[in-house]
């Protein structure tokens, strides 16, 4: 199949999945095609100077709804990039933000290029390209469109974005708004980096915490002791294991894109990176078995199968094959409808890609709003609660004469820094995000999370257009 095959079935996807849910909303037809179309979209071809000579370069940036400004949604650089999977992808983008009730709007970029066969001079050539292209048409700015990283970018590319919009726009003060996923040092937020990792743990720990849902797949209450297997070990991959793995999961498996292995004794993460580093290569890890391919570590038996590479991953092909008794979709579109209906069949419980992994767009609007009013999280209360607290361990201590130890203190007394303060809003995202699905889903008699999650963000969306009175 072609990437625009693909891309095309990517949308048809998201599509069917909207009009499956929006079949049990009350919202008038009008409306509920409103919600769905893409609103805008920019594609655009560029060239830049390369040691050969010059090269044309292809992109986009979809805005899919402007129901509330601004949009968001992350740039990749993909050589199988495509219109069909940006728009699909920017459409997911305004379920996320709406599942999880974060402001904005769903957007997505993507430039037509394999980044790994550039080098960083070209690479910012390309980026800073790609941004004037942007700000020309309007479609960049922190009231209007604000990107953040995606497959193949980083807080690299973002800094490169936000110089850029900057040069154009020095009378701005907001202007570092334009963008997130920045380093700290670039007005980034610290969190954001292992924020989709983090978001895939609180939303799965909630979850398996719920022992009538656990019941109903034969699992028992909770996360720890549980087996998992983890697709993809990059930013999110990475970082969704090892919470997994502090939470008491057992990491039993992993696929990347040179192969599969397996171990049913667990696999300890920081040891495999450092042989994938000094090797190259997963394969060959001691204490592991080989699989005959990347694959085939999809289908191994586990508790949660973690789809975090990219769409399309599980199909028709292989769902029947699949072993888990829950995937969470911490990659877009790692399961495609026809596999859906194989997997429900089957008894297995999917957690929807634009809630688990809602944790990057969460924390990219702790960093837009970081930015919007230029003060670092904690930097003004953090002194006081902790002489507060401290004021309070001093009461307690001379009425009942029992001292505590300095280090009880350091710990009781300690204030809210950025860290903590992120952490806490983005897991008490995911878990009131989670509990309304689940209320919605058992109000409706909806049977799976994924229907669930969809008429919960139609149902935002819409009644921010009957607001404006666009929709009476």
């Amino acid at each position: 199949m072609s990437s625009n095959e693909q891309g095309q079935s990517f949308l048809a996807s998201v599509d069917h999945y909207f009009d499956k849910a929006a079949a049990l909303s009350s919202h008038p037809e009008g409306l509920l095609k409103q919600i769905k179309v893409c609103n805008s979209v920019y594609s655009f071809r560029f060239p830049i100077k390369t040691d050969d000579g010059y090269e044309v370069i292809e992109a986009w940036r979809a805005q899919h709804s402007h129901h509330k400004l601004p949009v968001k949604g992350g740039i990749r650089y993909s050589e199988h990039a495509n219109e069909a999977e940006v728009i699909a992808l920017a459409s997911l983008m305004t379920y996320k933000c709406a599942v999880v009730d974060v402001p904005f709007g769903g957007a997505k970029g993507a430039v037509k290029i394999d980044a790994k066969q550039y080098g960083a001079d070209q690479l910012q050539r390309i980026t800073r390209r790609y941004t004037a292209e942007l700000i020309k048409k309007n479609f960049i700015g922190p009231a209007l469109d604000v990107p953040a990283p995606d497959f193949g970018t980083g807080p690299r590319e973002m800094a490169w974005i936000a110089d850029t919009y900057q040069t154009f726009h020095p009378e701005q003060i907001d202007a570092l708004g334009c963008v997130t996923g920045k380093s700290v040092g670039q007005g980034g937020i610290r969190g954001r980096t292992e924020a989709t990792g983090l978001g895939v743990f609180y939303g799965t720990r909630e979850i398996c915490d719920n022992a009538e849902d656990m019941a109903a797949i034969g699992l028992e209450r909770g996360l720890e002791g549980k087996s998992f297997v983890i697709q993809g070990l990059g930013n999110v991959g990475y970082h969704a294991a090892k919470f997994f793995i502090e939470g008491g999961a057992h990491l039993v498996g992993v696929a990347e894109y040179e192969g599969g292995i397996s171990s049913k004794s667990g696999i300890d993460l920081d040891s495999l990176l450092a042989h994938r580093k000094e090797t190259g290569s997963i394969l060959g890890f001691p204490g592991a078995d080989d699989l005959p391919s990347r694959e085939a570590a999809l289908e191994l038996p586990c508790d949660i199968l973690i789809p975090a590479a990219l769409e399309n991953q599980i199909t028709d092909q292989n769902a029947a094959r699949i072993q888990a008794k829950i995937i969470v979709e911490a990659a877009n579109g790692p399961v495609t409808a026809p596999a859906e209906s194989v997997l429900r069949q089957k008894g297995v419980m999917i957690v929807p890609d634009f809630y688990i992994n809602a944790g990057g767009v969460t924390v990219s609007y702790f960093e837009w709003l970081k930015n919007l009013s230029r003060v670092r999280f904690g930097r003004i209360e953090k002194r006081f609660e902790q002489a507060t607290f401290d004021r309070i361990l001093s009461i307690i201590e001379r009425e009942t004469g029992k001292p505590l130890s300095a280090e009880e203190r350091l710990t009781a007394a300690r204030g809210a820094d950025e860290t903590d303060l992120v952490y806490s809003g983005l897991e008490e995202t995911m878990i009131t995000a989670y509990q309304h699905i689940r209320e919605l889903g058992k109000r409706k008699s909806i049977e799976d999370l994924r229907t669930a999650a969809f008429l919960s963000a139609i149902d935002k969306v819409a009644v921010s257009y009957m607001e404006m009175g666009i929709f009476p």
